[in-house]
């Protein structure tokens, strides 16, 4: 499991993606890369990386779900994701 500082870490950084998601796009179509320098640097949505919404791992992250192989393979076998089974042939 990930420390809860880092969990905290990535959600305020997604807020201030949001935040200033407009502002950047604004800037930058006009150009005024100055201006863009002078906000915040994890205003920027490359400084984002993903997350296990249930662990906090890092790694091995599986977008379509929003969880890490090791929590989604638990949770397939015990049947709590929908239309999901183990594969067999």
């Amino acid at each position: 499991m990930a420390k809860e500082s880092m969990k905290a870490r990535e959600v305020k950084r997604q807020k201030l993606v949001a935040k200033y998601a407009a502002k950047r796009k604004a800037l930058k179509e006009e150009g005024d890369y100055e201006a863009l320098q002078k906000i915040p640097r994890n205003a920027s949505p490359v400084r984002l990386h993903n997350r296990c919404k249930l662990t906090g791992r890092p790694k091995g992250y599986m977008r379509q779900f929003g969880l890490s192989r090791v929590t989604f393979r638990e949770m397939a076998n015990q049947g709590l994701i929908p239309g999901v089974k183990k594969a067999s042939w």
